[in-house]
């Protein structure tokens, strides 16, 4: 029980960070305007991009190394092509993220100028991880994770009890609009459960949280760990989507482009199943869950980049972390830092720059996935990970199946404006 426990924590970290914007925003989303005629985009993409994030840790354990020192032995032309990926996505995601983190943040502490709200957001994420306290990070986490794990599926009961507001229709595809179905099944599969390129952060959180035990997982126990947060996530957002079809579905109700009233309009959804008194409940529980994620994934491409940037330069992965590691990571937090700044700084004075912002960003994540997953699959190969760490057939199945599925929707978002004319 105890080597469970020191192997606990990076899946968890995974779930926060995948429980965001891709649930708390898209998901709800997709139940208020879709019914459930999007669930099976939400399956299929939590199905087929599931591999990917799995060979993350499956690599992690199997070397004592991320990922990202895999796509080195890939060649120069693999880790400068992630280094493209992670630098272009960084500044959307993390900017995306602290957008809406800083409109529930409004919400709950009554605040009205978006920028210092947004500025209060990163001096606090800053103030956490500058010291690189990955012991600190983890027991957060868990903490935000308990919490957004009791009161969604509270919710999500009670939903259910209640019953749906509109009676019929939810698996009507000819009653919704179909132009905006498809515009948005995208932005939606983007993030679900998160963007591929992420894989790497679960090697990351791997390879950390053995330094930080000194034990080292068997494989089934790293592995129990991602299936763990990863099946939590992939069931938060049904139930998120459930609780947007059942409140808002076929009630004339639509979410607000800007991000203030956007939170405003998820913290009624819940007060509206429990009632006006679980108002600062569920707005400090709505805030917790994006902030975790929030402070998760600037931990996250941070650390992705302070790897990929040794790796270009040549640096082998330490099993310790040294301070010229340290103030690397610290650099690269402040140029994420300023470049989400900016990025929230122009897209906050358009009334639809919530919406365009985190449109963007998950679009974008989308179509570099199919890049990332055959990496993925390359590295656990038994030429890189040993024998016994080769994932079983039908995972690689799996994994064949889920580059088909990245691709042919890729190829679609490109050409959308053609095959929707």
């Amino acid at each position: 029980m105890s080597n469970f426990l020191k192997a606990l924590g990076p899946g968890i970290l995974f779930a926060s960070t995948a429980i965001g914007v891709s649930h708390l925003v898209q998901s709800t989303q997709a139940g208020a305007n879709f019914g459930f005629t999007l669930l099976w985009a939400i399956l299929l993409a939590n199905l087929f991009k599931y591999p990917f994030f799995e060979f993350g840790s499956r690599y992690a354990n199997a070397t004592g190394k991320s990922i990202i020192s895999g796509y080195k032995l890939l060649g120069k032309g693999a880790l400068w092509t992630y280094f493209g990926i992670t630098f272009i996505s960084m500044f959307l995601v993390t900017s995306a993220v602290l957008f809406v983190t800083s409109g529930f943040m409004q919400q709950l502490f009554g605040l009205t100028d978006t920028i210092i709200t947004v500025i209060i957001v990163f001096l606090i994420c800053i103030a956490l991880l500058i010291s690189d306290n990955f012991k600190f990070l983890d027991g957060m986490i868990k903490v935000i994770g308990i919490l957004l794990l009791v009161s969604t599926l509270t919710a999500f009961v009670m939903v259910l009890l209640k019953g749906p507001i509109a009676k019929e229709g939810f698996f009507d595809y000819d009653s919704v609009d179909q132009n905006a179905y498809w515009l948005f099944l995208i932005p939606l599969m983007g993030w679900m459960p998160t963007a591929v390129d992420l894989s790497a952060w679960n090697s990351l959180w791997t390879v950390e949280r053995i330094k930080q035990t000194g034990y080292h997982p068997k494989l089934k126990e790293t592995l129990f760990d991602f299936n763990l947060g990863y099946i939590i996530s992939a069931l938060l957002a049904i139930c998120f989507l459930t609780l947007g079809a059942f409140i808002m579905f076929n009630t004339g109700k639509t979410f607000s482009a800007s991000g203030v009233k956007f939170s405003g309009e998820v913290i009624s959804l819940y007060t509206e199943t429990f009632g006006s008194w679980a108002y600062p409940i569920i707005a400090i529980s709505a805030f917790s869950i994006m902030f975790g994620t929030c402070v998760a994934v600037f931990d996250g491409y941070s650390r992705a980049m302070t790897a990929t940037i040794q790796h270009l330069k040549g640096a082998e992965e330490s099993t310790k972390t040294d301070k010229k590691t340290k103030s690397l990571y610290r650099l690269v937090l402040l140029i994420i830092t300023a470049g989400s700044f900016t990025l929230i700084y122009v897209f906050h004075k358009n009334p639809d720059g919530f919406k365009e912002l985190v449109n963007l960003a998950t679009s974008i994540s989308f179509v570099m996935a199919p890049v990332i997953a055959i990496f993925n699959l390359i590295l656990v190969k038994k030429k890189y990970v040993g024998e016994a760490f080769v994932p079983p057939v039908w995972i690689r199945i799996i994994a064949w199946l889920g580059i088909v599925f990245l691709t042919v929707f890729t190829i679609f978002y490109i050409f959308k404006d053609q095959i929707l004319s």
